[in-house]
Order: C-alpha cells, then structure tokens, then sequence
C-alpha cells in the first residue's frame, strides 16, 4: 500500500469525452489526475487489493484512477483507499446467458426498463445496506461504503456523462431495481445494483450486458467476486491480465449511454418482440 506522489500543479479541466478522438482518449485520461496512481504489482505484489490511501473523489481524479484499474472503496469518516484487487471479475457482455427462470419472468411481467432516468434514485437505494449485487450483505443498521461523499462524487460523473443508471419499474411506475457504474471506452466497470422485487436487479443486468453488446462495449468490471456475480456467469482474470485489457478498451470506440441522446438506443432482452425494452 502506497500514499499519492503528488504533482506540484493540478489539471483543472470539464471532461468531455466527445471533444477527444478515440485514439488519443487512452492517453487522455490518464494525464487527467492530480496524483500518480502506483503500479499495483509493485506496491501489493501480495494481491491484498489497497494500492493507495489518500487524495480526492473528483472527476478527473475518478477518471484517471479507473482508466489505471482502481477503484475506491472505504467507510465514510476513513481515508480514501483505492483498490485494484488480485484477482478481478469480469463478465463478457457476449458470454452471458439468462437462466430459463429469468426468461420466464421476462415472459410474463410488464415491468419497464430505463437507462439514465432516475439516477440519483438508484445509487440512493444501492446505498442500503442488502445483499444482491457488487456488495455483500452488512449487519443491519448499517449502510454500504456508498455513503454521502460517493454519491456526490459519482453523480458529479454521471452530469459529465460517464456514470450511467439502469433501472427497473413495476407497473406502478416504482422503482424496484437497478445497477449504475462508469463506461470509460469499450469497458463498463459495475459499482452497485439493488432490488426490492426479486429478480429485477438480475433484469438489470441482462439488460446491461445487451446494452454493451450493441454498443461495442466488450467486457464489465464486477470489481470483487461474489456468488451472485459468479452465478450470471461472471468469470476471474488475473489482475496482470485484466490491467492490459483494460488499457486497450479504454481507447475504444462505443456507443454513447447519453438520456439526452438524439441517437436511437433500444435493447430487446427476448428473442421475440416483447414489452421488455431499454428506453432512453
């Protein structure tokens, strides 16, 4: 575990990822922060996870950390601890395969699916301490590390159009599930997801990995494995590799996840018409 070398003067600049050609994004991203992310092979050759405590949550910092494969992860009132765990789960957008069970429900429910509608509502509600997601469950009463300064944080990156929100409603128009997280290039790196109707998060992510499948986006970051992820199918890379895939997707070109995009965005998780679909 390292602290921040810090450089002398910080990058003050609004990120907009539309304004920079694909094959200098890679490059980019990773000059926007203001402290030098170490190598996590050699600051935790171990695999422990934490590389780095300190520095800030601002949208450059975010960006250039993610860009690099770390991510933060700490108890609101701690230090901020960046991680890049050994080893990293994944999930192949084109791998994945919904359970017979979960096509049935898609069948038969008249719930909605939503991209970027109601963030704020989804990380609020991931915020709640469960256990169906990128978290374990906690102890009840408590809250997950996805406290005040973190929604703050990624809200910001969601307003610059780098964070994004799935969610699902029954047909009551409540919300009953979602997941949000960051899409940098051709990679989305999963943060949280939630339910309160069973089945709606797993909705979430089926929907999510046809989103990235349109869109060019070729692998999602689950961060930490868990029997839920493992049980949709999410797989294990060693950190080595996922490092030097993860520097090729970021340059990437995709399809931009914007609600106020003029561009069409619909994804049909059934075979077959159905009133299952992505709406932007």
């Amino acid at each position: 575990m390292s602290d921040f070398a810090k450089d002398n003067d910080r990058i003050d600049i609004n990120i907009n990822a539309a304004a920079i050609a694909p094959e200098n994004f890679r490059q980019y991203i990773k000059s926007l922060g203001r402290y030098n992310f170490p190598d996590p092979a050699m600051v935790d050759p171990d695999g422990i996870g934490i590389v780095a405590v300190g520095g800030d949550l601002a949208p450059e910092t975010l960006i250039s950390a993610y860009a690099q494969g770390l991510f933060p992860w700490f108890n609101e009132d701690d230090p901020i601890a960046w991680w890049c765990p050994e080893p990293r789960c994944v999930m192949v957008p084109t791998d994945y395969k919904p359970s017979k069970s979960l096509r049935k429900q898609a069948n038969r429910s008249r719930w909605q699916l939503t991209l970027n509608q109601a963030f704020n509502d989804v990380i609020h509600a991931c915020s709640l301490p469960r256990s169906d997601g990128f978290n374990d469950a906690l102890p009840e009463g408590e809250h997950t590390w996805i406290h005040s300064e973190m929604i703050d944080a990624y809200t910001e990156l969601h307003a610059q159009g780098f964070a994004h929100s799935i969610e699902v409603w029954d047909d009551k128009q409540h919300l009953i599930g979602g997941l949000y997280g960051l899409k940098i290039g051709g990679i989305y790196f999963g943060e949280s997801m939630f339910h309160v109707a069973s089945n709606a998060s797993k909705l979430a992510f089926w929907s999510l990995m046809r989103l990235c499948e349109q869109s060019h986006v070729e692998l999602v970051d689950c961060q930490l494995p868990n029997d839920h992820l493992l049980s949709l199918g999410a797989e294990i890379l060693p950190r080595a590799k996922f490092l030097l895939e993860l520097d090729t997707l970021i340059g990437s070109r995709s399809v931009k996840w914007q609600k106020d995009s003029h561009q069409s965005l619909v994804v049909s998780l059934l075979d077959k018409p159905q009133p299952w679909q992505l709406k932007v």
